[in-house]
């Protein structure tokens, strides 16, 4: 089921990039932060915030708004950037992000920004908070959705599986799972570390709906968050294959740039190959 026209396949793919911009800028001018996983996530952000999520920043909390749950928080200059360009704060105050006093911190944390559903920090946490939500709008017979972003180094930690496990047995068939399989975490690669495979049979071992898919290609992605929508009983699980530092030649795929901020000349070079890439796109018919 294709849910996206060209017209919006290219301005989510602007959107994507321009995240990526703003991400590294943020990082850079901090001096530290995790550049990897933001960029490598910027599609997911750009297809949840730009097309499918029902929100609304003038009303951050409205009741029936669809929540955001991101577990793996260090990748949060790409969600700050979501917000910004969504309209729940001014862009300008990206450029304070891990800065004392601002409200752009180093994780997310409920109640200093709008747009922030939970506190994250401790990874494998997120799926469990996620799954409360969704069960709470269940028995209250709510009609949103909730997206629980989570990091395949995470799957490490047994609390996510338990959330796994739980979200299954309740048929929490509005919750759905996206994994960041960026196959990377801190220290090295998730299968060295380890791993995970295979993960999709895993997930549909415990009574998820689970698809695999390109995290980069905008039309594919959204078909499957989309399906989180068509309720079947069953909570979603979606393995994201992303690239770590995607469209930073001298990034991708290198786990150091896993939790290291670039310097201001690869921040300079790392920005002139984003915006010649949006360039690119703009250009497109």
């Amino acid at each position: 089921m294709k849910t996206l026209s060209p017209e919006q396949e290219k301005a989510l793919s602007l959107l994507a990039y321009r995240l990526r911009v703003h991400a590294i800028r943020m990082i850079a001018s901090a001096k530290s932060g995790h550049p990897g996983g933001s960029l490598g996530m910027a599609e997911v952000f750009a297809v949840l915030y730009g097309h499918l999520l029902r929100h609304d920043p003038k009303r951050p909390d409205w009741p029936d708004r669809d929540r955001l749950v991101l577990s793996h928080g260090h990748i949060c200059p790409i969600q700050y950037a979501a917000l910004a360009e969504s309209g729940y704060f001014p862009v300008s105050e990206l450029m304070t992000l891990r800065q004392f006093g601002s409200r752009l911190q180093s994780h997310p944390e409920r109640g200093t920004l709008p747009g922030i559903e939970t506190t994250s920090g401790p990874l494998g946490a997120g799926l469990a908070q996620a799954a409360g939500m969704a069960a709470n709008g269940l028995m209250e017979g709510k009609n949103y959705d909730v997206f629980c972003l989570t990091s395949d180094g995470e799957h490490d930690a047994g609390l996510h599986w338990e959330a796994v496990m739980y979200a299954g047995k309740e048929k929490l068939d509005n919750l759905v799972c996206v994994v960041d399989r960026n196959l990377i975490q801190l220290s090295g690669p998730t299968e060295d570390i380890m791993p995970l495979a295979p993960l999709a049979e895993k997930y549909r071992a415990f009574g998820w709906d689970t698809v695999e898919v390109d995290g980069h290609d905008l039309a594919k992605l959204d078909e499957a968050l989309h399906l989180g929508r068509e309720r079947r009983g069953r909570p979603v699980a979606v393995i994201a294959r992303t690239v770590p530092g995607k469209g930073v030649s001298f990034m991708e795929n290198d786990y150091r740039w896993h939790g290291m901020a670039p310097t201001p000349e690869q921040a300079a070079q790392a920005i002139k190959e984003l915006e010649q890439t949006i360039s690119e796109i703009s250009k497109r018919l």
